[in-house]
């Protein structure tokens, strides 16, 4: 996928949108600062997720970080090869190392995620 054609959380998640299916995964730039991924705890098919609710935990050599809901809805799918690898999410964090995929209950909430230009400035931000 395309950073640039995607949407972002301010907690560093990522959407893309494909008709009333949101994939969501965490942007190349949490993952680097996370640095040593040492696990990932996913929900299961069914959950129901709401936007800015913890779904999930990625655990890294420094800390272990909650995994936000950028958007409400119902998983659909998990992507399982990431429990047992989660090295993937270093790897390709905008493929293969997607984390669900929700069934979208709002789509206008997609409306208050960033774009790519409007989360790049906010990375800058935080950095200084």
């Amino acid at each position: 996928m395309d950073p640039a054609q995607l949407r972002y959380a301010p907690t560093h998640e990522w959407v893309d949108i494909q008709g009333d299916t949101a994939t969501v995964g965490i942007s190349k730039f949490a993952v680097d600062q996370l640095t040593d991924l040492l696990t990932i705890e996913l929900p299961s098919v069914g959950t129901h997720v709401v936007a800015g609710k913890s779904f999930g935990e990625v655990e890294s050599v420094k800390s272990v970080n909650d995994v936000y809901a950028p958007i409400s809805g119902e998983v659909v799918a998990v992507n399982e090869p990431l429990a047992s690898n989660v090295q993937l999410l270093s790897e390709d964090p905008y493929a293969k190392g997607w984390l669900v995929k929700i069934k979208v209950a709002d789509p206008a909430e997609a409306d208050k995620l960033l774009d790519y230009a409007a989360y790049e400035k906010k990375i800058a931000e935080d950095e200084h």
